[in-house]
């Protein structure tokens, strides 16, 4: 088997956002790996409008240029790590909003979660983890959270993502897992096709 496709989705569109640090933190170790390939996608660069297709279950066809662009993105990847803030005790609209646009596509996939807020971004994993179920995803349980003093210092440029020791070992684990379970769910799909 090749080398299966990770997305690390930036979660936030904000221009004063922790997101595009910590997607480049996590690429950066995760580039390490040699069984999986890794890509960081950006919500910036897929400026959908919000959602108001006919349906958003795959039944029917995305009318929304952009929005049959970030179907195909999602399409062509095998798994995801989402990059996600906590705006006021869930996920971004925009990252919701992104999520609602497709449906069979995340089907089957596993999603894992780098997550910050001044809790750590753990009550938007929740929440997106519901959505992720609901959108048959294979939400992992292993996630990593930045938070408190860490998570401030780095908003306010005093510290970088790299000082925070102990985020290394917590990503290594949740990419072994997430490779684990990728691995396993394109086995199973592509028996189903």
């Amino acid at each position: 088997m090749s080398n299966l496709n990770i997305g690390i989705i930036i979660g936030s569109t904000r221009d004063a956002r922790v997101g595009r640090q910590a997607a480049e933190y996590v690429y950066n170790i995760a580039s390490k790996r040699d069984d999986l390939n890794f890509e960081i996608i950006d919500l910036k660069d897929y400026p959908l409008p919000f959602f108001n297709e006919a349906a958003p279950n795959g039944t029917l066809e995305v009318n929304d240029p952009i929005g049959k662009e970030w179907q195909a993105k999602i399409e062509s990847l095998d798994g995801y790590i989402f990059i996600v803030a906590e705006y006021n005790g869930g996920i971004p609209g925009v990252l919701k909003n992104a999520l609602d646009y497709t449906f069979t596509e995340w089907a089957r996939k596993p999603a894992a979660y780098f997550a910050y807020g001044s809790l750590g971004g753990s009550r938007a994993v929740q929440q997106l983890r519901l959505v992720c179920n609901e959108l048959h995803m294979a939400a992992l349980r292993n996630a990593v959270y930045l938070q408190g003093v860490d998570f401030f210092s780095v908003m306010f440029g005093e510290k970088k993502i790299e000082e925070c020791t102990y985020l290394e070992p917590l990503t290594i684990d949740m990419l072994d897992h997430l490779a684990w379970w990728t691995k396993t769910l394109k086995e199973g799909r592509d028996q189903i096709v």
